[in-house]
């Protein structure tokens, strides 16, 4: 008997994206090619990078500013960075808890700095920029409150042994690495300087 089940016509097409879903597929694409090439990055550049057609990104976004000022935008956004600091095993030492949060915040200072700085270099615009005979734009302080916050929980199984609240400390423990001195130390003596001090440990404070 002759098999009646219709031939397959090829693979299921994966769901359509919402429009916010390709302007973030689009902006994740563009980041490392706009720390490469700063503005002179080109829309053409960014499509093949995304795997999609040039005319694709002009449907999410209304030119190449805009594009650009959305990768501003993402990197400045503390999410990936508060996912990462609300992923650190609790049951870790302090120190090596730090030293993960360390590390990530590093990591997201160095990403702002290298799309910023790309810009700047290129003669780019961001939004964090003063407009010519402009005010200065508003300063938003909930992702700083929101890592902030994120640490202090970084503090929290040792809360009888602090001397001050978690909140304070995690306040410290971010000055300490927005500073940015050009001899920055690395983690793990950073770390180790806020939770011990500056003295070594055979220094008599009566000499």
């Amino acid at each position: 008997m002759r098999d009646m089940t219709p031939p397959e016509t090829g693979k299921r097409r994966a769901p359509a994206m919402s429009p916010e879903q390709r302007r973030d597929m689009i902006v994740r694409a563009a980041i490392p090619l706009v720390i490469a090439h700063g503005s002179s990055v080109t829309t053409r550049q960014i499509a093949q990078a995304a795997g999609i057609g040039e005319g694709t990104i002009f449907r999410v976004f209304a030119d190449k500013d805009e594009l650009l000022q959305a990768c501003v935008a993402e990197a400045l956004s503390p999410g990936n960075s508060l996912a990462e600091l609300a992923s650190i095993d609790l049951g870790l030492p302090l120190a090596e808890r730090l030293a993960e949060a360390a590390d990530v915040l590093r990591a997201h200072l160095d990403r702002i700095g290298a799309v910023i700085g790309a810009l700047h270099t290129t003669g780019g615009r961001t939004r964090t920029e003063r407009p010519a005979g402009g005010p200065l734009p508003e300063r938003d302080d909930r992702g700083m409150t929101a890592t902030r916050d994120a640490v202090a929980e970084l503090f929290a199984p040792e809360r009888e042994s602090l001397r001050l609240p978690p909140e304070q400390l995690a306040q410290l423990f971010l000055g300490l690495l927005l500073t940015h001195p050009d001899d920055e130390p690395d983690t793990a003596a950073l770390v180790y300087v806020f939770l011990h001090g500056a003295l070594t440990h055979d220094h008599d404070p009566d000499d």
